[in-house]
């Protein structure tokens, strides 16, 4: 079995976000970038199946859409324990033109594994799209993969519950929260040997464009705290009823 996981390159979740002065675009400078923390999953997730079943796995291999700033983030892909890499040499624009590109290296692997977004434009649609584009079967909202009898066990949060499902591959599964406990840390020896695993730059593919982004606005302030002292509760009614406008 050979395992693809699409891998976003982010910015760290604890970045303070800016924009350019026209707010058009977003303002990289100073900017720590990390693996989508849902690609993150799962890649610690195909990494401990290929542990739990070497003699089923061939290898695991990470792909993503970006220039060259985003191969520190594929190199820490593989001292993770990912084995081979794959960058196509494109800005990731919208959805639809970053899952064309993958697309174009995406084929004649036995399970895909997709975040269920990324941490950074959230927009839930690479995987999918992904899926038909490949006319390949997929899943969603997948929080467990296993390997058992031939088969991959999937299991799916649904509306009351959980399912699970046994399905052949060829697959994609779109993960998330679940899959792993936690992300893997690049051991020493993983960092080390990320230096020597090959990783692959793969021109782009002639793809359009759907969507443009047009301009940014930051959240408003929030505004100041206001304390009312505990025996003024018709103070806080008041201001529950006329400002906040919540009773």
């Amino acid at each position: 079995m050979k395992i693809l996981v699409l891998i976003g390159n982010v910015p760290d979740t604890t970045t303070k976000i800016k924009f350019n002065a026209d707010k058009t675009a977003f303002d990289a400078s100073g900017v720590q970038w990390i693996i989508n923390p849902w690609d993150e999953l799962a890649l610690t997730r195909a990494v401990e199946l290929k542990e739990a079943h070497a003699d089923k796995i061939e290898s695991i291999v990470v792909a993503n859409v970006g220039r060259a700033e985003t191969e520190a983030t594929l190199r820490k892909a593989l001292a993770v324990g990912a084995d081979e890499a794959i960058r196509i040499d494109a800005d990731a624009k919208d959805a639809w033109y970053v899952a064309s590109q993958l697309a174009k290296v995406a084929a004649g692997f036995d399970l895909i594994l997709a975040g269920i977004e990324a941490s950074d434009y959230n927009g839930s649609a690479v995987g999918g799209m992904l899926a038909e584009m490949l006319d390949m079967k997929s899943v969603s909202a997948v929080s467990g993969i296993e390997l058992a009898d031939g088969a991959l066990k999937i299991s799916r949060e649904i509306d009351g519950g959980s399912q699970t499902l046994s399905m052949q591959t060829p697959l994609l599964a779109v993960v998330q929260k679940g899959i792993a406990k936690e992300p893997r840390i690049p051991a020493m020896r993983g960092i080390m040997m990320a230096r020597k695993k090959p990783l692959n730059v793969v021109a782009a593919a002639d793809a359009e464009e759907h969507t443009a982004f047009v301009g940014f606005e930051l959240p408003a302030p929030k505004a100041a705290c206001k304390m009312i002292a505990e025996d003024q509760a018709g103070e806080l009614i008041n201001l529950l009823h006329n400002e906040a406008k919540v009773l």
